[in-house]
C-alpha cells in the first residue's frame, strides 16, 4: 500500500521561504508523476506544480517564478521550494502520486499547513 508523508510547513511572513518535502513508500516512486496541490479554507483543491519521472515540470500561473518542484528518486522524495511567499499562498499543501499509465493506484498525503502573514 502506497503512502505519502509531507513535512516542512509552518508559519512565515510575506516574502519569506519554505521548503516542503514529501516522502513516498510502497510503490515505484521513480515511475510516478508527482504533484503538489493546495487547499485553502472554503476553497477547492487546486493544482500547484508537477514533475514527471522524465520531462518538463509544470506550474500554476499563481506560483510560476516563485515555487520550484524537484524530486530525488534515490530518496523517494519530492520537494517544493517556495520563495517570496504571499498571504494568498496560505493553505494546506498536499502531495499526490499518479501512475501515468492510469493502471495503478493514485495516492494522496495528509497535507502540511502553510500560513503566510502580511
Amino acid at each position: 500500500q502506497g503512502q505519502l508523508v509531507e513535512s516542512g510547513g509552518g508559519s512565515v511572513h510575506a516574502g519569506e521561504s519554505l521548503r516542503l518535502s514529501c516522502v513516498a513508500s510502497g510503490f515505484t516512486f521513480s515511475r510516478y508523476l508527482m504533484s503538489w496541490f493546495r487547499q485553502a479554507p472554503g476553497k477547492e483543491r487546486e493544482f500547484v506544480a508537477h514533475i514527471p519521472w522524465f520531462g518538463t515540470t509544470r506550474y500554476s500561473d499563481d506560483v510560476k517564478g516563485r515555487f520550484a518542484i524537484s524530486r530525488d528518486n534515490e530518496k523517494n522524495t519530492v520537494y517544493l521550494q517556495m520563495d517570496n511567499l504571499k498571504p494568498e499562498d496560505t493553505a494546506v499543501y498536499l502531495c499526490n502520486a499518479k501512475d501515468p499509465s492510469g493502471e495503478a493506484a493514485e495516492y494522496w498525503g495528509q497535507g502540511t499547513q502553510v500560513t503566510v502573514s502580511s
